[in-house]
């Protein structure tokens, strides 16, 4: 065989094992001649798109029409950019236009050859088909963008604990942002200590598949919530467990309203209890105190006589203590006539003045004039006052101060929000502050059950508050108790005012409130509920509401909106960093920032020395939207 012979056959052998490797190839194959403009496409370039061979000439032009128009300015700059040198590969993701109209996902990679003098000559590469790829993912932002919809906190995490997907509800939840979440583990991220519920929690999941229940997470600043959290395993395409998908609700404010539901039924069950033991009790003691009686006189003895005396005295303390349980149970119904509760706050401080310790300093704020009048019996509301202010005083053995006051309040609808006890009315609310040694935490929902008492043996009956609850309750009212360790408590007794005319026209003057022109507000407090229900108050009377959940948020916020921001409403206890702390860094950006302070335990004079002269305005918690508002005004104007 001659050389030209076997060049021929070579060239025949390599040209049948290209178009071979081009029938079993799934990509399209291009070859551009850059400089002619003629281009090579692959019978299996033109199949994908759904042409016959010869329906699509060898030209750059018919391969550029096929482009997507959105597409095509990237494609063509991405191209630019190779023959520039300066990318080593032409890579693309762009739509082509198939026979049918329809368009496909393509990924098109190339490369350029040069020649002698540096310039592209060549141009070749292949088209692989993403469309599916394309659709799945559109999917998946689909999917994910329903998820940031939802209101509920969604979490994907690995079986090691590493979060893969955060959504929107997460973040409202939980304060963390998604970048700030994922990749962390969740375990260290949600909760304050390892927990045997969780490990029992995964292992029902990857066994049965899912798992349901309540758990006690923390939020970015420290805030403990409940939710209602639903895990479900996932699985790969080969069925091995892969993720668990979690769905969080938050039900901190339920589980608050149904714990305050519980105690007011646990309560209910107490007196009724308390009452028919009390009854019965009185039949005893009844015969009992007249047999000592006729005792006395039977048995004239000196000896006789001192049993029979400390007999009497003991029988008549039970006697008063049966009284108690009674005024708790069902608040023992006394005389009611109209009073003005500034009265027995006066004789109430006298006698304070004249028995508790001089290390107390005892301070009243009454106004006689503006008072409303209530309905209530006098003994039993004294008896009620009595009670909270000799609490007080035990509370303070090294000295302390002690604070009364008195107000009118009208409670509209947002106050009744924040307190389930609360109905829309007006009120005359009666404040007793104390600077004592506080009531902790894990004990303060039992103190007013009765004979619960932390004194020691012989120095309570604990039926001191129970009692007050009861005559409060009698009256038609509530009591509300805010308190700090190391700081001291604050006691606030709500009773119905009296229906005047001048009540009426309140109620009629007070529908004309203060409205706002648009003034962008920033309400800065950890209670979501707070913030919502303070947030709408504000929006329906023509303010615009930004909310932080804590003073780090706060201070972010305020120097991004500083222009805009025309007041700050700011609790002055909150985790990460408390009102004083959040006002002192504010003021440092700008001093003539106008700030209302609001707290639900700390005295206004207090608030006034705890954060400097600087602030004027403050409210207390539970505020009506009417103190809101009027605040607003007074500080804006």
């Amino acid at each position: 065989m001659t050389e030209r012979k076997r060049v021929e056959k070579a060239l025949k052998e390599s040209e049948e094992r290209w178009q071979l490797a081009l029938r079993g190839n799934n990509d399209g194959i291009w070859d551009w001649n850059v400089k002619t403009n003629e281009v090579f496409l692959s019978a299996r370039w033109k199949e994908m798109l759904g042409y016959e061979e010869s329906e699509i000439a060898n030209h750059i032009d018919e391969w550029r029409k096929r482009v997507h128009p959105d597409d095509i300015a990237l494609m063509t700059q991405l191209i630019e950019d190779h023959f520039a040198k300066k990318t080593p590969f032409y890579i693309s993701e762009h739509r082509l236009l198939c026979k049918d109209g329809t368009y496909k996902w393509v990924l098109d990679r190339g490369q350029a050859l040069w020649d002698e003098e540096g310039n592209p000559a060549r141009m070749a590469g292949s088209h692989t088909d993403i469309t599916e790829r394309k659709q799945s993912e559109q999917k998946i932002r689909q999917q994910a963008a329903l998820l940031d919809v939802a209101t509920d906190a969604i979490l994907v995490r690995d079986l090691n604990n590493k979060i893969l997907f955060w959504n929107k509800g997460a973040e409202a939840v939980y304060g963390w942002k998604a970048e700030e979440a994922i990749g962390k583990n969740a375990e260290y991220l949600l909760y304050k200590y390892p927990s045997n519920q969780l490990l029992e929690a995964q292992n029902i999941a990857l066994e049965k598949g899912e798992w349901q229940g309540e758990l006690h997470k923390v939020t970015k600043n420290g805030k403990e919530v409940i939710v209602a959290s639903r895990w479900t395993l996932v699985r790969d395409e080969e069925d091995k467990t892969k993720s668990i998908l979690t769905v969080d609700t938050d039900i901190t404010q339920k589980k608050k309203l149904e714990t305050q539901f519980l105690r007011a039924q646990r309560m209910e069950s107490i007196g009724t209890l308390a009452g028919g033991i009390a009854h019965d009790l009185n039949n005893v003691l009844t015969p009992i105190l007249a047999s000592i009686q006729i005792l006395e006189m039977v048995l004239p003895d000196e000896r006789s006589q001192r049993i029979l005396t400390l007999l009497e005295t003991n029988a008549k303390r039970g006697a008063e203590l049966i009284k108690q349980v009674l005024s708790f149970a069902r608040g023992v119904e006394g005389e009611r006539m109209m009073l003005q509760v500034g009265h027995l706050i006066y004789e109430i401080e006298k006698i304070a003045k004249q028995t508790f310790p001089k290390s107390i300093e005892i301070s009243t704020d009454v106004s006689m004039i503006d008072l409303w009048p209530v309905s209530g019996d006098a003994t039993q509301l004294h008896q009620v006052l009595m009670n909270l202010c000799v609490n007080a005083r035990d509370a303070m053995p090294n000295g302390g101060s002690l604070s009364i006051t008195a107000e009118n309040l009208f409670i509209d609808e947002n106050y009744a929000r924040m307190n389930i006890d609360a109905q829309v009315g007006a009120y005359i609310v009666i404040t007793v502050v104390d600077s004592g040694m506080g009531i902790p935490g894990e004990i303060l929902d039992r103190i007013f059950e009765p004979f619960f008492t932390t004194k020691e043996l012989g120095k309570g009956t604990g039926l001191g508050l129970s009692t007050v609850v009861g005559i409060i309750k009698g009256h038609g009212g509530f009591i509300n108790v805010y308190s700090e360790v190391g700081k001291g408590t604050q006691f606030k007794v709500y009773l119905p005012a009296i229906e005047t005319t001048e009540t009426d026209q309140e109620n009629e003057e007070r529908q004309e409130l203060p409205t706002g022109n648009g003034e962008l507000i920033l309400v800065v407090d950890d209670e979501e509920s707070i913030c919502e229900v303070t947030k709408t108050s504000l929006e329906s009377y023509g303010y615009r509401v930004l909310t932080a959940s804590d003073g780090i948020e706060a201070i972010a916020l305020y120097a991004q909106h500083r222009l805009e921001i025309s007041a700050v409403l700011i609790d002055m206890m909150m985790p990460s960093m408390d009102g004083p702390t959040t006002i002192r860094a504010l003021q440092k950006i700008n001093p003539l920032l106008k700030i209302i302070a609001v707290s639900g335990l700390v005295s206004n004079h207090k608030l006034a020395a705890s954060i400097g002269s600087n602030i004027k305005t403050f409210l207390s918690k539970p505020f009506t939207a009417e103190e809101l508002l009027k605040a607003l005004h007074e500080i804006l104007n």
